[in-house]
């Protein structure tokens, strides 16, 4: 069957690793069972992936893709949800230090078809496309528990999301609108910034930008180039959530101000199951649906790829089958 994975590790040139080719049929462990693949999409963590970072050499040949919604073995329209973990159910699956996600140790959703554990697979939004509903797994899902679980925001306080364009900030901007927040949000691009007013935010700025007045959380996603202003935008007491760090992992400390300012800094990854139930009830009572930048068939990874390096993104780029 078709798939794209990681054949080797390169980390200054990723789709150097990168192969669109043939891998055997799925291993299908008990407890697990099989999805046919409709749509899968991108995430920043499929080129981490390919830059070695949490898929070491001795792993590969490894199947990319950690976001899904296809058909299983009974006919039934599905949403994939990634986390894999031998947490008990109504635990919190995201704190398990043994967890994974597809891609990582097991193969991942870029393929005709794939494994996961069938208690991992909930029902696809009626009426929404196989590309948006693939959006939800990793993206949305991270944004949602950003914002709904680890922000600590309250209806009427305004958050800044850095970084409009990628998947998990325009998720960010739309789900924190459907909240009750006032939303604002910073892009380098005078055009992501108007888009990022399409999707509900209430104001836009240029990256690194003086705001009008000091936020009660940041939804930080890009890391060391935005970082600093995070810090500097902050009310006292304030919080930044930081689910990922695109333009790089070492940012500058600021922990005079972090201390004196008595700001907290929260870590957010992915989301429970039952984050990824309450999601999809959210999106289905505030009417909002992932944004899709591109589609491209699964013979194409290696141009969607491209594009996801290259940045010049807004929303998601999806694989479809």
């Amino acid at each position: 069957m078709l798939a794209a994975y990681a054949n080797s590790i390169d980390f200054g040139n990723p789709l150097a690793g990168l192969v669109v080719g043939e891998v055997a049929d799925p291993v299908v462990p008990a407890g697990w069972t099989t999805v046919t693949m409709k749509a899968a999409s991108l995430n920043h963590h499929d080129l981490w992936s390919l830059r070695g970072i949490g898929l070491p050499a001795d792993r590969l040949p490894m199947t990319l893709g950690c976001d899904a919604a296809g058909i299983d073995e009974q006919g039934n329209e599905v949403v994939v949800y990634t986390v894999i973990s031998d947490a008990p159910f109504g635990t919190d699956e995201t704190i398990d230090e043994s967890r994974s996600i597809l891609s990582e140790k097991f193969p991942g959703t870029f393929s005709e078809r794939f494994s996961i554990p069938a208690r991992n697979l909930i029902a696809k939004p009626t009426n929404w496309s196989w590309a948006e509903a693939a959006c939800l797994p990793t993206a949305w899902l991270t944004a949602y528990r950003m914002l709904a679980v680890r922000s600590g925001l309250r209806p009427g306080n305004t958050v800044l999301v850095q970084g409009a364009g990628g998947g998990v900030a325009t998720a960010c901007i739309a789900l924190g609108a459907a909240m009750g927040f006032r939303v604002w949000a910073t892009s380098r691009d005078e055009e992501k910034r108007a888009r990022a007013l399409e999707l509900g935010a209430h104001d836009v700025f240029e990256s690194g930008a003086r705001l009008p007045d000091r936020v009660d959380a940041v939804m930080e996603t890009v890391g060391e180039a935005t970082w600093e202003h995070s810090v500097k935008c902050l009310k006292p007491g304030g919080t930044i959530v930081i689910s990922g760090a695109t333009s790089g992992p070492n940012p500058p400390a600021q922990l005079t101000r972090i201390f004196f300012k008595q700001l907290s800094v929260v870590g957010s990854t992915m989301g429970t199951l039952e984050d990824l139930r309450n999601l999809v009830a959210l999106c289905a009572i505030a009417d909002i649906r992932p944004t899709i930048h591109a589609e491209f068939a699964l013979a194409d990874a290696r141009d969607a790829f491209a594009l996801l390096e290259s940045g010049d993104v807004f929303g998601k780029i999806v694989l479809t089958n």
